[in-house]
């Protein structure tokens, strides 16, 4: 390839990219449209010329919390996709991502999710942009709930129609997503509108924050009170005003756990709406039901999920025994979950890390590879990164650059410490696993099962050994989880 601009034609019309370090690049293509506020997304209209696809489209309307508001500042034009392609006349497996955050925010055109990398380990390497926060997730009446998800859907209907133009394979479509992007990935196997748009997929720490339409109503409501309105009048506030309802409702959400329980104890407000039509029931029934059957299915987690949010609040290994306590008392499972905790031992520091890490992603995302009927394989990265210190061990996020490959650039890249050898070692292990999936559904170690429970654990030096969370996995194993509910109205 040594056209400097390649063009590609798409069935709106033609766009041209960049060539960067002998991939093809091309960003911001609109892949829907809104025509409605709160709507579903309709297909894109089609242009004259060549439209230029060299900068990424504006991000959504989302939280401050890490200050990609201030990147959000545009009204519409949000729903675009970014194509990395090593030939675009090849006919390689796509792997498409679906990054995380919170359902609050998140945009595809992070450096984190600079997509080379992977294009020149033999992929066509995709990304996009959905609705996040009050505009994606929030239950308003007479508008489709699970917005952002459906977004994702109609991402992926666009790339089945014109991945071929970029050298992809539309019928080997491998969908890959962390924390919130792995919750999506969950529910996208759940969803018939979803069936059939991919061959496989990978669940990276899938939050276990799925909302019955009881609670998310409720919270809604509180939503739009901010505002001194009802739901239904969301719309006439301009999008870019409703992230910071929902930022405020977030910084009092502790006073309405009489209401919203879990949900609002761990400061998750939006999720996946189980609302019975765009999204049937709970993946994790689902899957049990015999949903997605046929998509070859790659879980995991990382060991110390827990700990990165426990640097967020200032409370890294600062951990009570009073706060310990209150969050066993929370978060364990059963009658017996906290006196099971308690029997394996571990300080305050050590407990609230390890039922924080099981109920909000580790738990969730084994017991959805359990549920599955079809192929899966399991995986735990423990590898402990040595960034700040090597105090956060293998916390949430550090899965993402090591996937991608981006070791210096982006928020992430702090987790990994100056010294990349190591990093190096593992990136290569995860990436060689990941694309390795995508051409052909197996990751490089045995398909799990209840007996065996054979796990991949990517460290320094990898092995494959019977599911090492054992303890959380017996004091786990008779829970079920599902939509979290609605306590009592206010």
């Amino acid at each position: 390839m040594t056209e400097a601009e390649p063009v590609v034609r798409v069935a709106a019309g033609a766009v041209r990219g960049r060539l960067e370090s002998g991939v093809a690049v091309f960003k911001g293509i609109p892949f829907a449209e809104l025509p409605v506020r709160f709507g579903a997304p309709a297909p894109v209209e089609g242009w004259e010329g060549t439209r230029d696809a060299q900068s990424y489209g504006p991000p959504p309307p989302q939280s401050a919390m890490f200050g990609t508001d201030a990147l959000a500042a545009a009204p519409d034009g949000w729903l675009t996709v970014n194509v990395w392609t090593s030939d675009p006349a090849a006919n390689l497996p796509v792997m498409v991502w679906i990054q995380g955050g919170g359902y609050m925010l998140g945009m595809s055109g992070l450096p984190e999710y600079d997509g080379g990398r992977l294009a020149r380990d033999g992929v066509v390497l995709v990304t996009f942009n959905y609705r996040v926060g009050i505009e994606g997730f929030a239950l308003i009446d007479g508008a489709p709930a699970n917005r952002g998800l459906l977004d994702q859907v109609a991402a992926l209907e666009w790339l089945r129609d014109n991945v071929s133009a970029f050298g992809g394979d539309p019928d080997q479509v491998t969908i890959f997503g962390q924390s919130a992007g792995g919750g999506s990935v969950a529910a996208l196997l759940a969803m018939p509108s979803a069936a059939g748009l991919f061959r496989r997929a990978v669940v990276q720490s899938m939050p276990g924050v799925f909302l019955t339409p009881e609670l998310a109503t409720d919270i809604a409501g509180v939503f739009a009170a901010e505002l001194g309105l009802q739901p239904a009048e969301l719309a006439s506030v301009a999008p870019d005003a409703l992230p910071a309802v929902a930022d405020a409702v977030l910084a009092t959400i502790g006073q309405r756990a009489d209401r919203w329980g879990l949900a609002a104890h761990r400061r998750v407000p939006l999720g996946p709406v189980v609302d019975g039509a765009t999204l049937p029931t709970d993946p994790w029934a689902a899957l049990a039901g015999g949903a997605a059957r046929d998509v070859d299915l790659l879980v995991g987690h990382v060991r110390h999920e827990q700990r990165l949010f426990d640097l967020i609040e200032g409370t890294l290994g600062q951990i009570s025994e009073e706060q310990a306590a209150a969050a066993l008392s929370l978060f364990a499972p059963g009658p017996d979950g906290e006196a099971q905790y308690r029997a394996a031992g571990g300080g305050p520091n050590e407990l609230y890390d390890q039922v924080h890490s099981d109920w909000l992603f580790r738990m969730p995302s084994l017991h959805l590879a359990e549920a599955h009927t079809g192929r899966v394989h399991v995986y735990e990265l423990t590898w402990p990164a040595p960034g700040l210190g090597g105090a956060l061990g293998a916390c949430h996020g550090l899965d993402v650059p090591l996937v991608f490959g981006n070791l210096t650039s982006g928020q992430t890249a702090m987790l990994l410490g100056d010294d990349l050898t190591e990093a190096e070692v593992v990136s290569a292990q995860l990436r060689g696993s990941w694309t390795r999936f995508a051409n052909d559904g197996d990751p490089g170690w045995p398909a799990y099962d209840r007996e065996q429970r054979l796990t991949r654990v990517f460290v320094t030096e990898p092995s494959v050994v019977a599911y090492p969370e054992e303890t959380s996995r017996q004091i786990w194993q008779d829970h079920v989880f599902s939509a979290l509910p609605l306590l009592s109205r206010g």
